[in-house]
């Protein structure tokens, strides 16, 4: 009898602490008091890497990674997190404890407000990047100030938040492409652990709780497989699978842009159209379009219109965008007349080869003066003439258009909409160190796939380190060259 009631005693002690050590799915639960790492174990190396002061969690110093004891399958993870100047840190999901090295199961949700490696090996996966699988290039938060993060994990459904702004998510297909070694980076189940990278980072996590959800169905992907595994590939060499180019036309919102970039893996600039007779004439509209987006996870570029755009707004607006692009299929011809080559009745051709050497020399004063990053919908041609392009655009005007670029910093887009250009000019412009972009351009709210940027990228061997890359502040072409003095062209 006293045995019977023994083992009664037992079972109920451990039906007791199970209840109190997992609290009813939907509930949230606190993983640190603030004061000790209780419930957490640090891995073996550099275990000094990692501990409380302030009531946070403090990462500083070699690798290290601090797992908690304890798992999780379905779940919503939340942090406040404050990232140093140039810190590099990470959340693991799905992981298990490892001694030492990077943690080789499930995902890591980037943490990187600024951190930026090195000229031979740059790091541009940003805060809430599902690293090496959908990594977000934007900056979604500042250095020294607490943000929140929210992971969601839900069947095979992975969504990152940022201060309650949805800015990445992933489904999981059912046979995922991983690389060789990288097997293991699957949903399933297992703990989180947060990352110490390196000596010249520090993170701190406060506020740090979990909330067990319900068991939930896999949700099918929206993508097939195939391109599925190509982004993941791109994902996988660090390459930016940017589309720098697109505009709010023919219905298409900025709702609908987010929910693209989320569904496929690419990561948006929108930019308004700024110049004379456009949308954006004036300081005062440029600054209502950048408070319009400021919250939006999304690049926020300028398109420079026409060559009048220089004398409507001022260094200190433009310089409040991300990046500044223009293109020359506007200018003033020998005869003064406006040409808008795109415009079959605002387009004069009088000689082939003389429109031909007037456009080269526009587009050396406009990209050797005006204060822009990206020559945008490059080597266009009029209507009249397009059928032409490989015989007009010679050898020798190409070099001419190269070397300004190179000359002044400045990227070129590959255009998906136009295709252009062709990979001969693709191939001398890597040759010469100048960097690309993906642009498409759109004119309705069709953003397509940038088919015609990936068939180039392959075709001519593009590379990470052959991409732009959005500049400080202090090295914006604004701030560095200012405004021409009069208009270029």
């Amino acid at each position: 009898m006293k045995k019977i009631v023994f083992i009664n005693l037992i079972i109920a002690a451990v039906i007791i602490t199970a209840c109190k050590s997992t609290p009813p799915t939907g509930e949230w639960e606190s993983l640190f008091d603030g004061k000790t790492l209780n419930g957490w174990k640090k891995s073996a190396e550099n275990a000094e890497s990692l501990s409380v002061e302030d009531g946070a969690i403090k990462c500083s110093g070699p690798r290290a990674h601090l797992f908690y004891e304890g798992e999780f399958e379905n779940f919503e993870f939340e942090a406040e997190i404050k990232t140093l100047e140039k810190a590099n840190s990470g959340i693991f999901i799905h992981t298990g404890y490892k001694k030492e090295g990077w943690p080789h199961l499930g995902y890591e949700i980037q943490v990187n407000n600024s951190y930026r490696g090195s000229e031979k090996n740059p790091e541009r996966r940003k805060t809430a990047s599902i690293y090496n699988v959908r990594n977000v290039y934007y900056p979604l938060a500042n250095d020294n100030e607490w943000f929140k993060m929210r992971i969601r994990v839900s069947g095979n459904h992975i969504e990152v938040f940022v201060n309650d702004v949805k800015v990445n998510e992933y489904i999981e297909p059912e046979d995922p492409w991983r690389p060789e070694g990288s097997e293991g980076i699957r949903l399933g189940k297992g703990t989180v652990a947060l990352q110490a990278h390196d000596p010249g980072s520090t993170t701190y996590y406060k506020n740090i709780r979990v909330k067990r959800l319900p068991v939930s169905e896999k949700i099918t992907t929206e993508v097939d497989k195939e391109w599925d595994t190509m982004v993941t590939k791109l994902m996988k060499a660090g390459f930016p699978l940017i589309d720098y180019h697109v505009h709010l036309k023919g219905g298409l919102t900025v709702e609908d842009v987010v929910k693209n970039s989320q569904r496929l893996g690419i990561n948006y600039g929108i930019a308004p159209n700024c110049g004379l007779h456009f949308p954006v004439t004036n300081d005062s509209s440029l600054y209502a379009y950048i408070n319009e987006v400021k919250e939006v996870p999304v690049f926020k570029g300028m398109q420079a219109e026409g060559r009048e755009w220089i004398t409507l707004f001022s260094p200190e607006a433009i310089a409040m965008f991300d990046y500044v692009f223009t293109d020359v299929m506007t200018f003033t011809d020998y005869k003064g007349r406006r040409n808008r080559i795109w415009m079959p009745d605002e387009v004069w051709v009088d000689d082939k080869q003389q429109f031909m050497d007037q456009m080269v020399e526009k587009i050396e004063a406009v990209f050797s003066q005006e204060p822009v990053d990206i020559y945008v919908n490059p080597t266009v041609l009029p209507e009249t003439i397009k059928d032409e392009y490989e015989t007009l655009w010679t050898e020798e005007r190409i070099k001419r258009v190269v070397k300004v670029l190179a000359d002044n910093n400045i990227a070129l887009e590959i255009n998906a909409r136009y295709k252009v250009p062709d990979a001969r000019m693709i191939k001398m412009a890597k040759e010469a160190g100048v960097k690309f972009t993906f642009g498409t351009n759109n004119t309705g709210d069709d953003l397509g796939r940038l088919e015609y940027c990936l068939k180039m990228l392959e075709e001519c061997k593009l590379t990470p380190n052959d991409m732009f890359e959005i500049k400080p502040d202090d090295q914006k072409p604004v701030n560095v060259k200012g405004l021409p003095s009069k208009i270029t062209g």
